[in-house]
């Protein structure tokens, strides 16, 4: 009922009403002023007021019956103009307001239809936009999966590739030490069993970074469970992780955090000569917390920052930077090294 008082109809009717009620007003202090001024025999106060109830009953019904007629063809209009409205809002840009009148609500019809045009060309260019987006997103799937297959290659030949060098020429020395000094020969095959184990944490970890970088469906906290998982199988690492389960955010954070941690164990495999290593992915307030932190033999940040490699340290930096969140290394020779991130939810 409130809703209806307040529509254009009813207030055409109380605009209409409430000129009645001032003209009624004026007439009266009229008819009041001559009786009172010139006195004239046949006025009375008694045919005042008579006359006044019966042009305010009489006024007060034509009043309603014209303002209902003539707001009729307004109230048309308007609930024209909102079924556009709705259409519009729904995704038919192809509508358009047909109104040949020349007045203000026409002109108001005529701003809408070049609105919704405006609309209509913004969406097409969106549209062309998330096309584009998408080419470039596969070509920088392609780029990144080259980028990484030159970084196995390198690494493969700086690393995997020099260790089984050194294998071959100190199998070949232990050969030839055997008959003539069998001691310096198991000393020999000694370093051959520790060169070939460093080869084979190598290839762990490269084997790592061949992973999916993706979730495939999973959530954060369950991807980085089935990834120290497989790591428990082929390594000795000792793990302690503390991982929150229920965390809301987004496939983009999810992704980007699964990767640095991928990152972040690889480079302990490859780098740390650790024995444990403690994964932490938590909420605290309004941020998500990661923390990776091994007892390996850490290094220098110093000399590490003056290198050109960095272990994939700066990846994981830029990633986190992408995210807006703020990036920790701690590392001292001796002590093991942490990495810490804090990464905003909302």
């Amino acid at each position: 009922m409130l809703k209806k008082l307040n529509s254009i109809r009813y207030s055409y009717i109380k605009t209409n009403l409430r000129t009645l009620f001032l003209n009624a007003i004026l007439l009266l202090g009229i008819l009041l002023s001559i009786y009172v001024l010139l006195e004239p025999m046949w006025l009375s106060v008694q045919a005042i007021f008579t006359f006044f109830l019966l042009y305010m009953l009489l006024h007060f019904i034509t009043s309603i019956f014209i303002g209902f007629q003539d707001s009729k063809e307004i109230k048309d209009r308007m609930d024209y103009m909102s079924l556009f409205i709705t259409m519009v809002a729904n995704g038919n840009y192809q509508a358009k307001i047909v109104d040949n009148s020349n007045d203000e609500i026409a002109r108001i019809g005529k701003d809408l239809n070049e609105l919704t045009d405006k609309m209509h060309t913004q969406v097409k260019s969106l549209q062309r936009l998330a096309d584009e987006k998408v080419e470039l997103a596969e070509g920088a799937h392609r780029a990144a999966a080259i980028e990484e297959r030159q970084r196995l290659a390198r690494d493969l030949h700086d690393a995997v590739s020099q260790q089984l060098f050194a294998l071959t020429m100190m199998s070949k020395a232990g050969m030839k030490l055997f008959d003539e000094n069998s001691e310096a020969a198991k000393d020999k095959f000694a370093e051959v069993s520790q060169i070939a184990q460093q080869a084979q944490t190598e290839m762990r970890a490269l084997l790592l970074h061949l992973r999916p970088v993706h979730l495939s469906g999973d959530t954060l906290s369950s991807g980085v469970r089935k990834l120290i998982d497989e790591l428990k199988q082929r390594t000795e690492l000792t793990f302690h992780i503390h991982i929150e389960e229920t965390m809301e955010l987004s496939k983009s954070v999810e992704e980007h955090l699964f990767r640095i941690i991928q990152e972040a164990l690889s480079n302990t495999l490859r780098h740390a000569e650790a024995s444990e290593v403690t994964v932490e992915l938590l909420t605290r307030g309004m941020d998500v917390a990661v923390t990776i932190q091994d007892n390996g033999k850490g290094f220098d940040k110093t000399a590490m920052q003056q290198r050109k490699t960095s272990f994939g340290l700066k990846s994981m930096q830029e990633r986190c930077e992408e995210l807006g969140g703020t990036f920790m290394l701690r590392a001292s020779v001796g002590v093991g090294t942490q990495i810490g991130l804090r990464i905003p939810t909302k």
